[in-house]
């Protein structure tokens, strides 16, 4: 099976050459502020204006000769930023250093503007913060013993400590962005190169592939306007899991009640028919918002490749291989501190002409409700166990194994994650818990699915009162 890991090489490759262009703009409004401010010299302290305007120059006219031969000399475009805002940094610290209280308190915001901005506009490797962090504070503690004449608490107060903690926020913000801007170009190269082993396999898949082309060309839209919100990893993890109006239209009566914690959704769900068969999942990822989005992309990239690419029908070899490659890609050996992160999911097959549901799932049981006069009701409730293990790394592996059942017409199938069970909420703040989901289910499967998924939604409302939301939720109804 041919594999689906993009080298970091490649992908240090393409995140250089997408935000380039970026940092080149930036590096430019940079230096070219740098003179500007000069006139801001004018009203802070005029007795060195011409000792800070040669220092302004000096450091813009060395970053510009740095950005025109940065090719001759060998340097990228993330050298040559952290080499303009180290200067002007150096610079900022010695016009510190000779200034009065009064005007010490005035230029610290244009410090602090500097560190503002980097965190906006810089996205490099961690090690240039802690450098250009390191090289500010003895650039800082140097020119102090030169020049100043205040006392350590009045250069600390009165602006020193404000800048450090504007500092110490800048390099988390840059190596947030960097990791989320440096994940997302990950996943599409990755996701590229599953779409062309699919096209070279399975050429019956023209669909797919133009899917997957329209999701390439929007995520490489969106990479180009990428910012720092969390907002545009809600927009990727939308465009890959259907709607519920499409996995509706698969079957003659059903629901998906969907509610994330957080802006993304470490739950998701997919869908899959050909030829009379349908395939559908219901997965419960490691963890919620961001890291849990990134194992939802996963998940469904590997759905897409086993299922569709693959045409694996055994729901139970689904699983199996997808437990090796959560293994594979997130590097999981067992080591003492390494991430054992996974997810619980059910993978259900429904031959709709012989009426007949084979599924296999790791932790999350399935419910089936069936019309029958020998029960209370009317109506038997039979729940089908999961294998007791997560679909991912863990210490004793076993094979997962897949069930078949029989299905009458009128039977009402539900599967689901531990979000709605575990909600606290009540009176007491008390988890919901299963046995009163189930009743819920009991007493309301005879309703439209519509019906049965405002009821639920309502419901988990009311429980929850002003308690937070403590996991995403998934419940999914279909009716045969």
């Amino acid at each position: 099976m041919a594999e689906t890991s993009i080298s970091e090489s490649i992908i240090k490759h393409e995140f250089n050459k997408s935000i380039e262009k970026f940092h080149v703009i930036a590096c430019w409004v940079g230096l070219i502020l740098n003179i500007v401010w000069f006139i801001s010299d004018y009203f802070v302290i005029k007795e060195y204006l011409i000792p800070f305007l040669i220092f302004r120059l000096a450091v813009s006219l060395s970053a510009a000769v740095l950005i025109f031969f940065r090719n001759s000399l060998g340097l990228n475009i993330f050298t040559c930023m952290f080499i303009l805002i180290l200067g002007i940094s150096i610079q900022n610290a010695y016009m510190w250093s000779v200034m009065d209280i009064a005007h010490f308190q005035k230029h610290a915001y244009a410090y602090m503007v500097l560190f503002i901005g980097v965190a906006m506009l810089a996205l490099w490797e961690l090690k240039f913060s802690f450098i250009l962090a390191a090289i500010t504070v003895i650039a800082n503690i140097i020119f102090y013993k030169l020049n100043s004449i205040l006392s350590v608490e009045d250069f600390l107060i009165n602006g020193g400590l404000i800048t450090l903690s504007v500092i110490i926020f800048c390099i988390f913000t840059i190596r947030t962005r960097y990791r989320l801007t440096y994940n997302e170009i990950k996943f599409r190269l990755e996701l590229e190169h599953s779409k062309k082993l699919i096209e070279q396999k399975h050429e019956e898949l023209l669909l797919q592939k133009i899917e997957i082309q329209s999701q390439k060309d929007s995520l490489e839209e969106k990479n180009r306007e990428i910012t720092d919100s969390i907002n545009y990893a809600k927009n990727i993890q939308n465009a890959f899991i259907p709607s519920e109006q499409k996995f509706n239209s698969h079957f003659n009566d059903s629901f998906v009640l969907f509610k994330p914690k957080d802006i993304v959704s470490g739950d998701f769900y997919w869908i899959h028919e050909k030829n009379g068969t349908t395939f559908y999942v219901t997965a419960d990822c490691t963890g919620h918002g961001v890291p849990g989005g990134f194992m939802t992309m996963l998940g469904l990239s590997f759905l897409d490749e086993i299922i569709v690419g693959q045409e694996v029908q055994d729901p139970a070899k689904v699983l199996n291989l997808m437990r090796d490659k959560i293994i594979s890609t997130l590097n999981q050996s067992g080591n003492v501190g390494q991430n054992k992160d996974g997810m619980d999911i059910t993978v259900c097959r429904i031959n709709k002409n012989e009426k007949k549901l084979t599924f296999s799932s790791a932790n999350n049981d399935i419910y089936l409700i069936r019309n029958n006069s020998k029960f209370e009701n009317g109506k038997e409730f039979i729940e089908y166990k999961a294998n007791r293990q997560s679909c991912g790394y863990s210490d004793l592996n076993k094979l997962f194994t897949s069930e078949s059942i029989s299905l009458n017409e009128g039977d009402c199938i539900y599967t689901f994650t531990d979000g709605f069970a575990d909600q606290f909420g009540g009176p007491k703040g008390k988890k919901f818990r299963y046995k009163q989901f189930e009743e819920i289910l009991i007493n309301n499967s005879h309703l439209r699915f519509s019906a049965q998924k405002n009821l639920l939604n309502n419901m988990n409302n009311a429980w929850r009162g002003d308690h937070e939301q403590v996991d995403d939720i998934l419940v999914i109804g279909i009716k045969i």
